[in-house]
């Protein structure tokens, strides 16, 4: 007989820890909606992320390299997906709910700008008169209102706790209408699993991707940096001497596993010693319970540190994403000038949400290769012959 969703949820009742969030348990959605047959509401909800336009566009934007840099260089779509996978794989040893963990690791990068961080930061500045600009709101926006697909609602209309591990630490997010309100001082677990993964991906992938760029060096980590250090020595003794690939790829894959067994672990001793029971009790807690040791804390600011005077602020990774950011900034004042440019879609939502936010919206959510475009077709190869690919 086939599994339907009431089989699900017994299953997460009976299998994971009591202040795991079960999806019986939702606090539901905006707009009702019948209940998936085969399908738990968090399942319903990766789905709809996935088959989104904002997922698909994450193949085609920037995670550290401009995108189309290098073939085997992350984007931030694979980021993505390897963030899902770490917070699977920390939620299931945490006895978690596996799928509302990879859901908002799914989703947690929707409403990235292109060009990655250096486009956030324009983007904040250019809307600095006007509710200026920050990722994790504006993937809550791209699935609250943006994405447009349904005939009945604006967003995928996704459960309240995907959307309260996208909101993140903002202070206004609301108790759902009609429902008793509640001490809300942190996200859920999974929503803090979800927010660490990303953490532990992107240090140790940027490591990855450094080097095989050949920004970063062996040597130099060795001599600079204790986290890798402890990794290659550990490689080092139980495989010997290795193929430079072959021990680079252990090398990172020791780190990643380092990280996510004190996150575990740190994790676990933390729900202990709060005494929580029930997952709205975790929300009530006035630190987040989910964390690194002090440690590892130390370990990866060192890293981190590293990464940003080494490769984040190296020029052949900053010069192509600083004239890339330029070009978003001019397009801004371009369609702020001339929005009836924009597509139909987006100039149908200036009445509601204003001319900046509008544009704002329009620009954050391209792809590094059509803003590009849409670059060189109104302007030209003005940029140091910046030209897309």
């Amino acid at each position: 007989m086939p599994v339907t969703r009431p089989e699900l949820e017994e299953r997460e009742t009976r299998l994971l820890a009591p202040h795991a969030q079960t999806s019986a348990a939702t606090r539901g959605r905006a707009h009702p909606e019948e209940p998936p047959t085969w399908r738990t509401q968090f399942q319903r909800d990766r789905d709809r992320v996935i088959h989104s336009r904002a997922f698909r566009r994450l193949e085609y934007k920037t995670q550290v390299f401009l995108n189309g840099t290098g073939d085997h260089l992350r984007t931030r779509l694979t980021h993505t997906m390897e963030v899902a996978a770490i917070s699977r794989n920390i939620a299931r040893a945490l006895r978690l709910n596996e799928d509302l963990v990879e859901t908002i690791a799914l989703a947690h990068d929707l409403g990235h700008s292109p060009f990655g961080h250096k486009g956030e930061f324009m983007l904040d500045r250019l809307m600095r008169d006007h509710g200026g600009f920050d990722h994790n709101r504006q993937s809550l926006r791209v699935v609250d209102a943006l994405e447009r697909k349904y005939p009945r609602f604006a967003g995928l209309n996704l459960s309240w706790e995907v959307r309260e591990g996208l909101a993140k630490h903002d202070v206004g997010f609301e108790v759902p209408a009609g429902q008793a309100p509640f001490v809300h001082l942190q996200p859920s677990l999974e929503a803090q699993i979800a927010n660490l993964a990303d953490e532990v991906t992107y240090y140790s992938h940027d490591l990855d991707d450094g080097l095989e760029s050949g920004l970063l060096d062996e040597r130099r980590l060795l001599e600079d940096v204790e986290v890798w250090a402890t990794a290659a020595a550990e490689v080092k003794r139980r495989f010997g001497r290795l193929p430079a690939e072959s021990r680079r790829y252990y090398t990172i894959r020791e780190i990643i596993d380092r990280q996510v067994t004190d996150v575990v672990l740190t994790t676990e001793a933390r729900v202990a010693a709060a005494g929580v029971k029930t997952a709205d009790e975790v929300r009530g807690c006035r630190r987040a319970l989910a964390s690194h040791s002090p440690e590892r804390r130390r370990q990866n600011l060192q890293l981190r540190k590293y990464l940003y005077r080494n490769l984040y602020y190296h020029p052949e990774v900053a010069e192509p994403n600083r004239r890339a950011v330029k070009m978003l900034g001019e397009l801004f004042q371009h369609f702020a000038k001339h929005p009836g440019e924009m597509p139909r879609a987006d100039r149908a939502r200036m009445g509601r949400d204003g001319l900046h936010r509008t544009v704002c919206d329009y620009l954050a959510s391209m792809t590094d290769r059509f803003c590009i475009e849409e670059h060189h077709r109104l302007f030209g190869l003005h940029l140091g012959g910046f030209k897309p690919r």
